[in-house]
């Protein structure tokens, strides 16, 4: 019930900040990147001069910080700071709205664990997460491109990683892909949500990672390039291979020969890249799900960097049999593992080019948990969830 409360006033907010800005906070929000010529690298800063740049990688949360009473933490972030997390003392103020949120020496917002953010039946606590967060952003039912944004981290309209596909691509591929309440750096409104608030999922419950191999929050790498055309190897063409290479002993962790490699053999080698661990990061892995795989699924990701690249990470909790989410009339409710998620083996909605398409306009391949998770696919929820 205190984990239900939690996700209530987070509800609460949503509407409260839509009510005051005509718009849903943005997943993907913040400051612009910087050259390395200034100083700051793309963002970091540093724990005794300051300075840094988010990147537009802030999550959602943050905007809402005063809106579900954390005021005191949002003029922190909102204005140049000179506190750090060492105490010692600054010779000059981190900019306004932080550095990069994966900064994990220095800047206090980002360490600060917040109440309202987590569920307590979660018992993660401590290093080497910085705050952590058992709430995330519904980012739809397709996980393509999803760091390809338009606008792009330093602000142009050319997208981002605009090397690697024009502008036309860029808006056909997010246009298509990106189906969720939250669409990575834009600003939503309820009136794009066609299939209605009440149908329509706005957030869900994930579990955050405790460093023992869960297969639900400590993510491994699926083969696969992360701008490429989607082919049988990768989570595009089949996200319900994520939980293959579980421990056919004990199904809810990774088997211990299962290393953190994408298929280059790279190592995932952040220690603080897993589930729920930075709470103001825009990242999928730490602060939004896809309602590809049922609740309480294996999770995967397609690069060796899982914080910003996507992967079939679904809703979890600590609780039994299921995860709360929250729908975007403000309802919470409580979905069970075994919810209706339709074929796992499905392909991802997603454009690539005029002869490399998957459901364009269709409805989503993952059945009622698809649907749900979809905000204007014109899917008709006539079951009981």
């Amino acid at each position: 019930m205190s984990c239900s409360n939690n996700f209530k006033q987070i509800g609460l907010a949503v509407h409260n900040y839509h009510s005051s800005y005509n718009q849903l906070p943005i997943q993907g929000s913040g400051t612009n990147s910087i050259n390395n010529s200034q100083g700051f690298g793309e963002g970091g800063g540093n724990i005794t001069s300051g300075g840094g740049r988010n990147s537009r990688r802030l999550s959602m949360l943050v905007a809402l910080t005063p809106f579900f009473e954390q005021q005191a933490i949002w003029e922190m972030i909102s204005n140049p700071s000179r506190q750090n997390t060492t105490g010692t003392t600054m010779t000059g103020s981190w900019s306004a709205m932080g550095p990069n949120p994966w900064v994990q020496d220095g800047y206090v917002p980002w360490a600060t664990e917040i109440a309202t953010l987590r569920c307590p039946s979660d018992p993660g606590t401590g290093l080497p997460a910085q705050g952590r967060t058992n709430y995330a952003a519904c980012l739809g039912d397709g996980h393509y491109v999803y760091q390809l944004t338009n606008p792009a981290s330093n602000g142009q309209t050319t997208g981002q990683y605009h090397s690697l596909a024009t502008l036309a691509q860029v808006a056909e591929r997010t246009r298509i892909g990106h189906r969720g309440m939250f669409k990575p750096r834009h600003a939503m409104r309820f009136r794009d949500t066609l299939d209605g608030l009440s149908n329509t999922i706005m957030a869900g419950e994930i579990a955050t990672d405790l460093g023992d191999r869960d297969i639900r929050t400590d993510l491994r790498v699926i083969s696969g390039s992360s701008f490429s055309a989607p082919n049988g190897t990768d989570s595009y063409a089949n996200p319900g291979q994520c939980g293959d290479s579980a421990d056919p002993t004990r199904p809810q962790f990774w088997g211990p020969s299962v290393a953190r490699n994408n298929a280059n053999g790279n190592l995932i080698n952040r220690s603080d890249d897993r589930r729920g661990y930075r709470w103001a990061d825009w990242g999928p892995m730490f602060s939004g799900f896809f309602t590809i795989l049922p609740p309480n699924s294996a999770s995967c990701i397609l690069s060796h960097n899982g914080s910003v690249y996507g992967g079939p990470m679904s809703a979890s909790s600590r609780h039994q049999g299921g995860a709360h989410i929250l729908m975007g009339d403000g309802a919470v409710k409580f979905i069970t593992d075994s919810i209706e998620a339709g074929n796992s083996a499905a392909a991802i909605p997603y454009y690539y080019d005029n002869t490399n398409s998957n459901l364009v306009g269709a409805a989503s391949p993952y059945g009622l948990w698809g649907a749900l998770g979809s905000r204007a696919a014109k899917e008709v929820i006539d079951q009981e969830f």
